[in-house]
């Protein structure tokens, strides 16, 4: 407020000014509520991930223990292997409140792999199971990054909110009520002046 005389339109001006703000806390206040219920349902999909990620990879322990049993490393490594250049990671996004979230999949691979020289039940099963935990791999990565980027968002609005909430609504409030009270004081000494039948001058800065 600055230092000479308030005026009904500072009032007036200010009081819009603190309702912009209280909406403003409104609109963060309830950003971060939607946020918050975006992780969770990120966390529930991400605990389900995981829990299919630790599955397919103890199958492929065991598929590789059961080759390696069969073959020894050597000849295991002999077999034919997916190429990793024929995949590729298929992305789709979607937007919650202006953050990013996306989804990975594993497409591929689209070549048929050359028959081995010799067939093995055994080596098929391990090429396949790891190729499987890398599909696990891809959303996994993905939800994990829309939990970053979810998060960073959240903090973010949350100390936006908080800043309103605690300073800057605050400090327009008692300027607010200062301005309130020197327009009541002038009302009052304009009053008495009047009784006294004489003209009041506001003061100035």
């Amino acid at each position: 407020m600055s230092g000479g005389s308030a005026s009904r339109s500072e009032l007036l001006a200010l009081k819009e000014e603190l309702r912009a703000m209280q909406e403003g806390y409104r609109f963060l206040d309830e950003k971060c509520l939607l946020l918050a219920a975006e992780m969770l349902r990120e966390l529930d999909r991400h605990a389900r991930l995981l829990d299919e990620l630790r599955t397919r990879r103890q199958a492929a322990r065991e598929a590789a223990r059961a080759a390696l049993a069969v073959h020894g490393t050597l000849e295991l490594s002999t077999f034919p292997s997916y190429d990793c250049a024929q995949m590729r990671l298929v992305r789709s996004r979607r937007s919650v409140i202006g953050v990013d979230l996306h989804q990975l999949a594993l497409d591929g691979p689209d070549a048929a792999l050359p028959p081995p020289v010799f067939p093995s039940a055994a080596a098929d099963a391990c090429r396949e199971a790891y190729l499987s935990l890398c599909a696990a791999a891809a959303p996994l990565a993905a939800c994990e990054g829309n939990l970053a980027r979810l998060e960073h968002e959240y903090r973010r609005t949350v100390r936006r909110a908080s800043s309103l909430r605690d300073i800057v609504v605050p400090e327009t409030q008692a300027e607010l009520k200062a301005i309130d009270d020197q327009l009541a004081e002038q009302e009052r000494e304009e009053a008495l002046h009047r009784a006294r039948g004489q003209a009041f001058t506001p003061p100035s800065g």
